[in-house]
């Protein structure tokens, strides 16, 4: 018998059937298709709009789905006004030529394949991935520059700049005055004092001096630049915003750079930046300079002056295993040393090869290189270097947990077995359990985390295409599948330990190679026996001798109702698992009942039977 259909599933059967309708909805009630063997010439003119009863038809066909698509409980979506259009009614010849999509000859899309443009590695448009930032671009990200009213020490004084001048003592005076056009300021009882020319550093001592001519005892004086005069620079070249911009004779280039939005990445150079009065060079200035040393050069800007930002040189990206994940630009007009990128780059340490990738001849180009061939490498425009740690590793760590005396970390060779290992740490042999080594490994436990996943996985698959002969059967089976589902939803978060059993039944030490990062555990003599899972009274039990493990399930308040003897597994303290009932179990082994499935489940109840042990032992986590 084909079983019913829910009624849920109907529901949204036919929801979806409108929805596929509804294209056709919309043609009746824009008026219909064309007659069979009639074709619609293509209209120059905008196509009739909706009326308004015909809107209402749409909206309440579309309200119809919202409440039939809507989980319960839901309030539907508001719907447009009966005035608003739901849809551009436009036609091709009312859109704007700039905004209207064109016929392609024959060129596939990018999402169709097609070509596409790739920016330059400069461009700060450019996909984001590895080395995609220019070195040195973010020098211009913060807020604008803007004037300081003292200037550095180094500033020449001008006509225009203000001065303030103070004398106590045998006399008292205070005056603030502008640098007149010849380059004077004047004192009364003093007469002019020609400052302009002067650093600010000197000015104390100028002024002082010609004070003290006059006054020749007893007096102080005090000197002090209060604002210098406005000035005009220019800033072009490959800036963002290139432009004149007002400031003051103390303002450093750098002041203006920023004022300008800085270098632009993508198209200017940050070591090509030249200072021009009257038409010749007066300074060339490289910010790497700036950037790597902190050194800028001292130039005193003047009215008129043009700051030029040179077109950008050769970059070359670095990447990979480098404290300066960059693109550098090259100091000369050529390309750029390897010697020079790994000064730039800072590869880390560990890293000890790298991979050339660039282009030669219109020909991609890839070479894999050692440092000391790197640095002898004369690099491109465009290329990239990924710098990479590939040395062998010759010595691995190795942790000891446990019941040990010392050491608690172990570094040896790659070679070393575990029973060599072991001669290396000391031990208690009365507390320790040397029989019950086992060994934690966290590539064991990917392994593991891999394989329940995977389970669970085809549990879901089986448990989602089963076949129910008839609706009771159906509603049965559902209720059930949540019960199983809500487990494989727990399943999922568990963490598997990766233990390895490195002894055999006997407690002998197996020839098993360590690995870099294992964990080696040695647990105590203990004196008791775990039993845990469905048991009325989960709980450590003494160890007697002789007991079996019905003894053991007993003692811990027998089986629950969904508890079986069929389903008992015993695990001994190095991870070792058996399956056998009669096995009589050994001080610090536990015992775990399994729950029995129900088998109406079919496959089902196999597949879970076999995910609950696999969890079990990977985990030692039974709930």
């Amino acid at each position: 018998m084909r079983p019913e259909p829910r009624r849920g599933a109907a529901r949204r059967g036919g929801g979806f059937a409108r929805l596929l309708l509804l294209p056709l909805v919309l043609i009746g009630l824009a008026g219909g298709p064309p007659a069979t063997g009639q074709v619609r010439a293509p209209q120059a003119t905008a196509s009739a709009p909706l009326t308004v009863q015909q809107q209402q038809q749409l909206q309440q066909m579309l309200q119809q789905m919202q409440a039939e698509q809507a989980p319960p409980g839901t309030a539907p979506v508001a719907s447009p006004a009966p005035s608003t259009l739901l849809f551009d009614q436009r036609s091709l010849a009312d859109i704007p030529g700039a905004a209207r999509s064109r016929e392609r000859l024959g060129q596939p899309t990018e999402a169709e394949g097609g070509p596409r443009l790739v920016p330059p590695l400069g461009d700060i448009g450019r996909a984001s991935g590895p080395a995609t930032a220019v070195f040195g671009a973010t020098l211009f990200t913060g807020q604008p520059a803007t004037s300081s009213d003292a200037p550095n020490p180094n500033y020449v004084l001008a006509p225009g700049d203000r001065v303030s001048v103070r004398a106590w003592g045998a006399v008292d005076a205070e005056l603030v005055a502008m640098v007149d056009p010849q380059g004077n300021i004047f004192i009364p009882n003093v007469g002019p004092v020609r400052i302009a020319g002067v650093r600010v550093g000197d000015l104390q001592t100028v002024v002082s001096d010609a004070i003290q001519r006059v006054y020749t005892q007893q007096v102080q004086v005090y000197a002090t630049v209060l604002s210098t005069q406005r000035i005009g620079v220019f800033v072009t070249g490959f800036v963002r915003l290139p432009g004149r911009y007002a400031g003051v004779g103390s303002d450093s280039l750098l002041d203006f750079l920023v004022r300008a939005g800085g270098v632009d990445p993508g198209r200017g150079s940050y070591r090509d930046i030249t200072l021009r009065r009257g038409g010749r060079t007066v300074a060339t200035v490289d910010l790497y300079q700036f950037l790597l040393e902190g050194r800028l050069p001292t130039l005193l800007l003047q009215e008129g002056d043009t700051i030029v930002v040179g077109r950008q040189r050769a970059l070359v990206g670095a990447d990979g295993a480098v404290r300066n994940n960059f693109l550098f630009e090259a100091s000369g007009t050529g390309g750029m040393s390897g010697r020079e990128l790994i000064a730039y780059a800072r590869p880390l340490p560990s890293a000890t090869n790298a991979v050339v990738r660039g282009v030669r001849g219109a020909v991609p180009f890839s070479r894999y290189v050692s440092l000391q061939e790197l640095a002898n490498l004369q690099l491109q425009d465009q290329d990239t270097v990924t710098f990479a740690a590939d040395a062998a590793q010759r010595t691995i760590r190795v942790t000891i947990e446990g019941s040990r005396i010392y050491p608690s970390v172990l570094v040896a060779d790659r070679d070393i077995q575990l029973c060599q290992l072991l001669d290396h740490v000391a031990v208690d042999p009365v507390l320790a359990d040397t029989d019950s080594v086992f060994v934690l490994r966290p590539r064991l436990a990917a392994q593991q985390q891999r394989a329940i996943n995977e389970a669970l996985d085809r549990l879901e698959r089986q448990l989602f295409m089963a076949v129910s002969p008839t609706t009771g059967v159906a509603n049965i089976r559902a209720s059930e599948a949540q019960l199983v589902a809500s487990y494989i939803s727990r399943a999922r978060r568990v963490q598997p330990e990766g233990r390895l059993v490195v002894s055999d039944a006997d407690g002998r030490c197996m020839p098993v190679r360590m690995e870099d990062g294992d964990i080696v555990v040695i647990p105590e003599k203990s004196s008791s026996v775990l039993v845990s899972g469905e048991v009325t009274a989960p709980q450590a039990v003494v160890w007697r001798e002789g007991w079996r493990v019905a003894d053991y399930i007993r003692a811990a308040g027998g089986f629950t109702p969904r508890g079986s003897s069929s389903t008992l597994m015993i695990r001994r303290p190095n991870g070792q698992t058996l399956l056998d009932p009669d096995v009589a179990p050994r001080p610090g082994d536990e015992v775990i009942a399994l729950p029995y499935l129900d088998p109406k489940l079919q496959q089902i109840a196999s597949d879970l039977l076999a995910l609950v042990f696999q969890i079990a032992v990977a985990t030692r986590v039974f709930q």
